[in-house]
């Protein structure tokens, strides 16, 4: 009852998201520093709509949204819209089978779908923003996958990089291992597959890799676990914004959110806006 109390409550979720429109191994670096230690971001590089931003998209790599579990496309609309209006080439990739199989094959389609993206649009490399499993996904492609080659940026938004207490759960509570699920069993803590994922170097090759976690996330616990060692950036959003409240599913269309995944995209110093829509 619990599992199907989760996917129901994803699912409604999900749906409510329909009409909305726009809305060698290093120390980690982790955005939990005080924002007065970080160096400024430009105003005019960091802002959206200018002419200036538009004309740095323009040049970027096509960007691909990768959903999580029951992430339907259209859940995805308001991140890739903003990306759009900002200039970004953007398509959003839905897990095959809506994300409960075997992440590793979820990967390996991912793998075929950058490859199209590629041809289409002529660019040697693609950025990835991912969600939820979609990270795991991702992170299979680049690691196992010849992704390092094809990908410039990674970005997590709330991703159980680490597993998450929440599917481990579902056994305690007499539902099994969860439930059959086979995404649901990878992303437990201690799980072969994440075993397999971070083993070795979280962020290998020359993509540039960013995490994005929430104090408020109902479904990756403990928060932390949304992390990545290795050299990748990660932001805790509450780090900055003590007062944003951002849940799992509301960091597809959190304005600060956004602001992070911006200046990720184009390389800009990480200063989250709390002010953002």
């Amino acid at each position: 009852m619990l599992l199907r109390t989760i996917l129901a409550a994803l699912t409604a979720t999900a749906a409510l998201l329909v009409p909305a429109t726009a809305a060698a191994a290093a120390p980690a670096t982790d955005s939990t520093a005080a924002p007065g230690s970080a160096t400024a971001t430009d105003s005019t590089a960091a802002s959206t709509g200018t002419a200036e931003a538009l004309a740095v998209a323009a040049d970027a790599n096509p960007v691909i949204v990768v959903g999580g579990l029951i992430g339907i496309s259209i859940a995805y609309e308001p991140i890739a819209a903003r990306l759009r209006a900002d200039g970004f080439r953007v398509s959003i990739y839905q897990l095959p089978g809506l994300g409960f199989g075997d992440i590793r094959e979820s990967a390996r389609a991912l793998a075929s779908y950058v490859d199209q993206i590629r041809a289409a649009t002529g660019a040697a490399k693609v950025d990835l923003v991912t969600h939820s499993e979609g990270g795991l996904v991702s992170r299979w492609y680049v690691k196992f996958l010849g992704g390092t080659s094809k990908v410039d940026h990674y970005i997590s938004l709330g991703s159980p990089q680490q597993g998450t207490y929440v599917a481990n759960i579902l056994q305690f509570v007499g539902l099994g291992s969860c439930a059959g699920i086979v995404a649901c069993q990878q992303m437990s803590i201690g799980s072969d597959f994440l075993t397999g994922l971070n083993g070795g170097d979280d962020t290998p090759g020359a993509v540039r890799w960013t995490t994005v976690r929430t104090w408020q996330d109902e479904l990756v616990r403990p928060v932390g676990n949304a992390a990545l060692a290795d050299g990748a950036t990660n932001v805790l959003i509450q780090s900055w914004c003590p007062l944003r409240v951002v849940g799992h599913l509301g960091l597809v269309l959190d304005g600060t959110t956004y602001t992070v995944v911006r200046q990720a995209l184009t390389d800009a110093a990480i200063r989250p806006n709390c002010f953002a829509l």
